[in-house]
């Protein structure tokens, strides 16, 4: 895996010339092992490259890569896992190569075949072609979004990288905060596609290529995933279509074990982990090396989990229990590794098991991508069963306001930790999708349901979120008009404009766009294709990315070859999701690995126990960052609503921790990046 940076600007190249350098040193994580730079000054051009040698470690891999006659050149990020095929069909077609790389691969695809040649390939990737002969520039990313790719453009210069932090060593990059950033990231917990936190930059999108030819850009689709509808074939009995996600499933993984270094997976023990670690050791003529972190505090903890998977399977086993000081450590690094406000927890186990995993492999596979495709989140079906009984998204069916109007009163006079306690004495013995971690928090979000749901989608919307919209217009809507006058950063305003965060509803993204395209679909298979173009991309895998690419690790995801997502989504809803649990192929795909006591519990979530810690260890961090003083003078948050929200979550009366965590990353992304 590698680091990708350049630019083009024919009225600033000397300046962004002399700042490519810097800009691909702040990458060098993602690309430990070489690097090299490429101008093209009649053209206005620069590209960067930093290298993790994974596939051809000499030097014949080395990029940027030029075509024999100099007229195109590469700069890569990622795996293309049919290269070898590919190869074997531009040979006959003429063309030879100088290395064994799927860098020149591509280089010689694009030349017999144009921009189409992106179709060809199999794999994750982000990627610059320029093309001297058109002086055109053209980005691919990856299908599913497992690679990033920003983009920049001011009117003058155009800039690209792999991460928004290579351009902060560009002159010509304004640090100028997206007003609708704000509200968008406290509501989602990241910033959604094509948007990012500033101004005149843009995350291209999962499955799209961009051709810039100096003064326009074009932006074009190339894959999406089918409707269930566009089937071809009659559903096949159960059997088959075990089979056929076997066989699918085992080659996804053993494309992902094409190597020169060593390979390993991550193992949480869960079933994604479990199926793609069971299948690899199929495979594998010898022990595959798995790691796993565990933690102290009980309902965090997989580790125990994940070492009798590893036992059962004959895995090569590392695991490392982790204490709350080498967690809490970790907190000030986020924002570096993180150069974009991101408010997932679970951040902090991810660096952790991919640092763990670094110590003794190059490349490892992960589980990331089965909870989108098998409905393996609780709130699908949740969301479902209350959806109907509202009246929302099926005709004719439940009760409607009535409904809401009538329990929202009577439960909400229950205390959350009281109904906590109580769960926790009962738990055990109810059925298996009523068992939850963190029953409290969720008891809090069906109360919100209740009283703030109009339709599905805004429905599924209250699951995911964590500050909704009324919280929103409380937290930070009264403070919009002074923000833009007071908040500094890297010796320009915040934005040039106030941050209009009492307009609502809330800027459109993809996750609107998704729910108007996906109507005639079944209610779980609409929650799905949101998470899947949504939370997967802009989240999931921006986490993991940021994660591995910290310590020079590839991550690999089977599960989200875009073959097998073809096939899934084309599943019937009763293959995904039974008797009140998810995962139901799946399931049985493990089962032909692994007895089912290894894996058939409670789904426990990749997260860290902040709310414990903000009650502890982090109250001091908390108390600093997001001080009333501290509030008042940078005028974006309302800070006697913060301290309500803190007060509330101290004294155990209710769980704000999700909230409040966003607040902190925002505080400390904006310290990091604006001010630093």
């Amino acid at each position: 895996m590698c680091g990708i940076v350049g630019f083009i600007s024919h009225q600033h190249f000397d300046s962004c010339k002399s700042s490519l350098p810097h800009a691909a040193l702040s990458l060098s994580h993602r690309g430990p092992d070489d690097s090299g730079i490429f101008f093209d000054k009649t053209c206005g051009l620069g590209l960067a490259h930093r290298r993790l040698s994974v596939i051809d470690l000499s030097q014949a891999g080395r990029q940027p890569m030029q075509s024999e006659d100099g007229q195109v050149c590469i700069d890569y990020n990622g795996e293309v896992y049919n290269f070898r095929e590919i190869r074997n069909s531009l040979e006959k077609l003429g063309h030879r190569f100088q290395s064994a790389t799927d860098t020149e691969v591509i280089l010689k695809a694009y030349l017999q075949w144009g921009v189409d040649c992106v179709r060809k390939f199999m794999g994750m990737f982000a990627l610059a072609l320029w093309d001297r002969r058109t002086r055109h520039l053209i980005l691919m990313r990856d299908r599913l979004g497992v690679k990033p790719l920003y983009y920049y453009f001011d009117g003058e210069t155009f800039l690209f990288a792999s991460e928004l932090k290579a351009f902060m060593a560009f002159e010509r990059f304004k640090r100028e905060i997206d007003a609708d950033a704000v509200p968008l990231f406290l509501h989602y917990q990241y910033i959604p596609a094509p948007r990012t936190v500033f101004r005149n930059t843009c995350k291209l999108l999962p499955g799209h290529f961009l051709i810039f030819d100096g003064r326009d850009i074009t932006i074009r689709s190339y894959w999406n995933l089918p409707d269930a509808s566009e089937t071809a074939d009659s559903l096949i009995s159960e059997d088959e279509e075990l089979q056929r996600l076997d066989a699918l499933l085992t080659k996804a993984v053993s494309d992902r074990l094409i190597s020169d270094v060593p390979l390993g997976a991550l193992l949480s023990g869960g079933i994604d982990s479990s199926v793609v670690t069971a299948i690899m050791q199929k495979i594998s003529a010898k022990p595959v090396k798995t790691f796993t972190i565990g933690f102290r505090e009980a309902g965090y903890n997989e580790a125990p989990h994940a070492a009798q998977v590893a036992e059962y399977l004959g895995t090569d086993h590392t695991e490392l229990y982790v204490s709350p000081g080498e967690a809490l450590s970790l907190i000030p690094r986020l924002p570096e590794i993180y150069d974009e406000p991101f408010a997932d927890a679970s951040a902090i186990p991810t660096f952790l098991v991919s640092q763990l995993a670094r110590s003794r492999v190059t490349v490892a596979l992960s589980g990331d991508g089965g909870d989108e495709q098998f409905c393996g989140y609780v709130r699908y079906w949740t969301t479902q069963a209350m959806g109907k009984l509202f009246g929302f998204g099926v005709r004719g069916s439940g009760f409607g306001g009535g409904v809401k109007k009538i329990l929202a009163p009577m439960l909400e006079k229950i205390p959350p930790d009281q109904l906590e306690k109580c769960y926790r004495r009962v738990k055990d013995t109810l059925p298996q999708y009523l068992q939850v971690a963190n029953f409290s928090d969720k008891w809090q979000k069906l109360l919100k349901l209740m009283r703030h749901s109009q339709d599905i989608q805004e429905l599924y919307r209250m699951t995911i979120c964590l500050w909704d919209k009324e919280e929103l217009a409380q937290v930070a809507g009264s403070r919009s008009q002074v923000a833009g006058s007071r908040l500094q950063g890297a010796g320009s305003p915040l934005t040039s404009h106030p941050l209009p965060l009492t307009t609502y509803p809330l800027p459109l993204t993809p996750y609107e766009t998704i729910f108007a395209e996906t109507e005639g679909l079944s209610l779980l298979s609409r929650f799905m294709r949101a998470d899947q173009k949504t939370y997967l991309p802009d989240a999931l895998l921006t986490k993991a990315d940021r994660a591995s690419m910290a310590v020079g690790l590839e991550l690999r995801a089977p599960l989200l070859d875009h073959r097998l997502m073809e096939y899934t989504s084309r599943l019937p809803d009763h293959l995904k999701y039974r008797n009140g649990a998810g995962k139901y192929l799946l399931k049985k795909l493990l089962a032909r690995y692994m007895p089912d006591a290894l894996f058939e519990r409670p789904k426990m979530g990749f997260g860290i126990p902040i709310a414990e810690w903000f009650r502890g260890e982090l109250k001091p961090m908390l108390s600093d960052y997001l001080s009333s003083e501290r509030l008042k003078a940078e005028g974006l948050f309302d800070a006697r609503v913060v301290e309500e929200k803190i007060s509330e979550h101290l004294s155990g009366k209710v769980n704000h921790h999700y909230r409040l965590w966003a607040l902190l990353m925002w505080e400390m992304w904006r310290e990091r990046w604006l001010n630093g």
